[in-house]
């Protein structure tokens, strides 16, 4: 089974830990996020990880040098060029994970014991095109679901600007739940990517609201697992706890 790792990003919230080192290489009680991931793929069944690199990706590329590549085969995409965001970065990583499975798509930064390999395993027996994890908690930018966790749209609450353009957004319509970082990705999306809006530098977001006016993008609510975006010292500070104690 096939797996992305985004280890890209800037870490820019978590300076001055990143200023010498790239985010995914932050220990979290001892082990770098990005072992963690790793390992928690290998143990779910994925076998084939491409990781992105971006800030500071020659040490990533050292980093699983020297540990032999955590026992996996683990391809590079290099952005050390230019840093093309998420939807970006999957295009470019494009012939490694295109083929006739599924991949898994895995931010380095975010550090949960969710069961992967179920969560594979419902894309799978479903019919939709992508399956993206998310959750009930407060931010400003909530992703538009129906009863059957169909993909409708997207809101800023801050700003009341919604997507795909002309969506018709009605309060109590929709299931309004925040993106978790982790998302099963059918390769028969690419043929949309194509498309000459999506080149170079862009979000998989925008991408996602433009796919399910024609295709089916489901959400998969996480309920009963910890979870983390280590984003910031005090979200860092919250994870060291929990591993110290497991």
């Amino acid at each position: 089974m096939k797996a992305m790792i985004f280890a890209a990003g800037l870490g820019t919230r978590l300076r001055p830990l990143t200023d010498h080192m790239p985010k995914a290489l932050v220990p979290v009680a001892g082990k770098p996020m990005l072992e963690r991931v790793i390992l928690r793929l290998k143990e779910a069944g994925f076998n084939e990880i491409t990781v992105n690199i971006h800030h500071f990706g020659e040490q990533i590329i050292d980093f699983l040098r020297t540990h032999d590549n955590f026992g996996t085969e683990i391809h590079i995409s290099d952005e050390r060029g230019m840093l093309l965001d998420t939807g970006g970065g999957i295009k470019k990583a494009r012939p490694f994970l295109d083929g006739q499975e599924p991949f898994l798509v895995h931010n380095a930064d975010i550090l949960t014991d969710i069961d992967l390999a179920g969560l594979y395993r419902h894309h799978l027996e479903s019919d939709a095109e992508s399956t993206l994890l998310v959750s009930e908690r407060k931010t400003s930018r909530y992703l538009l679901f129906d009863d059957n966790y169909h993909l409708h749209g997207w809101i800023n609450k801050s700003t009341g600007e919604v997507k795909p353009a002309g969506f018709d957004y009605r309060e109590t319509k929709y299931r309004e739940l925040a993106f978790g970082g982790i998302h099963i990705i059918s390769p028969s999306l690419f043929h949309l990517m194509d498309d000459g809006q999506w080149n170079g530098k862009f979000s998989i977001i925008p991408f996602y609201l433009s796919a399910c006016t024609k295709v089916h993008i489901q959400g998969y609510p996480l309920q009963g697992f910890r979870w983390f975006d280590i984003g910031k010292p005090e979200t860092l500070a919250q994870a060291e706890e929990y591993y110290k104690q497991k």
